[in-house]
């Protein structure tokens, strides 16, 4: 994604609905890989809460860092990851951002400062508060982003990042994607007491709120937040209200959802509400389209390549499992 403090405002929001349906494309098409069996294992997908990692990630610089959970194409994408090497990855395929052995939920790749995915809640907010850590005792510029959702809000190990974060006045900046479901039960159902941010402001720790489905919004909510995180002001905490479209997993069906509530939040789409902004400021309907299309084709040339990738050798096995001393694979 170019610097969009550098764009008019226009073509910085055009870039950002570039990015959204990027990550709406890659997800619709990584559901569909796994129902036809070409992904194994598992898919959770991102489709309907893309604003809130194109809105957060654009401020990001390619040496800061992200933390994800297990819901996390759309973070990977954001922070300018390669939908190909993320689709060879789900497929299980040679040249995956980790050779075909992660899969959807360890999406990483260290030179773009994705730290990877994470299926423990909320495990991935702890390794960004000790990377975030490990800057400030460097005295490094980069910041870190943590993306949980609603349901790490009742974990332990959250209170503990939390803690540490603000005792150590740390440069992250943790990001609660608040869909409203802890899998399959509302979180408001299994969460006592008063709202579950006022928990986060205890802390210390600065609270603030943005509609997730609007990316102008968030990309303005985060842009304020990650300035002051960048100018040593220490850990913020941006509560995004959003709505999942499908399941936990590709393949639950969301039947404890009641259907008008879910197409009632699909018809706040954070990819029209883009569109609606840019069009009633003059951009046209057909430039609209054709970056929808485009899109679309680069994601069906990702697929076509993973399908026809091959799978990492026997060998690879024995590859990338440990950073010094690594067997040796007979011969």
């Amino acid at each position: 994604m170019p610097n969009l403090r550098d764009l008019p405002s226009q073509e910085r929001v055009l870039e950002l609905l570039k990015t959204m349906c990027l990550i709406r494309e890659f997800e619709e098409a990584a559901g569909q890989a796994l129902a036809e069996g070409h992904v194994r294992g598992s898919v959770h997908q991102y489709t309907g809460q893309e604003a809130i990692a194109t809105g957060v990630c654009s401020h990001l610089n390619s040496s800061d860092y992200v933390s994800s959970h297990h819901r996390g194409h759309g973070h990977a994408i954001a922070k300018g990851l390669s939908p190909s090497r993320m689709m060879l990855e789900l497929f299980g395929r040679q040249g995956g951002t980790s050779n075909g052995k992660g899969g959807s939920m360890h999406i990483a790749d260290f030179s773009q400062g994705m730290l990877g995915a994470n299926g423990v809640v909320p495990d991935g907010v702890t390794m960004a508060v000790g990377a975030a850590h490990a800057i400030k005792m460097q005295a490094r510029p980069e910041i870190v982003v943590a993306f949980f959702g609603d349901g790490a809000m009742n974990r332990g190990p959250l209170f503990e990042a939390f803690n540490w974060a603000k005792l150590f006045n740390l440069p992250v900046l943790f990001v609660c994607e608040d869909n409203g479901y802890s899998v399959t039960l509302r979180t408001r159902d299994v969460t006592a007491g008063p709202p579950a941010v006022e928990r986060v402001a205890a802390f210390g720790i600065p609270v603030s709120h943005v509609n997730g489905n609007d990316v102008v919004a968030v990309q303005q909510a985060a842009g304020d937040l990650i300035e002051k995180v960048r100018a040593g002001d220490g850990p913020h905490f941006l509560h995004a209200s959003t709505y999942r479209w499908y399941g936990h997993l590709a393949h639950d069906k969301g039947l404890y959802r009641d259907p008008v509530e879910v197409e009632k939040a699909r018809q706040d789409d954070c990819l029209l509400n883009a569109q609606h902004w840019l069009m009633q400021r003059g951009t046209d309907a057909e430039r609209i389209d054709a970056l929808r299309k485009t899109v679309r084709q680069q994601i069906a040339e990702a697929v076509e390549i993973a399908l026809n990738a091959p799978f990492p050798s026997i060998e690879m096995a024995f590859t990338e499992v440990q950073d010094v001393g690594g067997p040796l694979w007979p011969r």
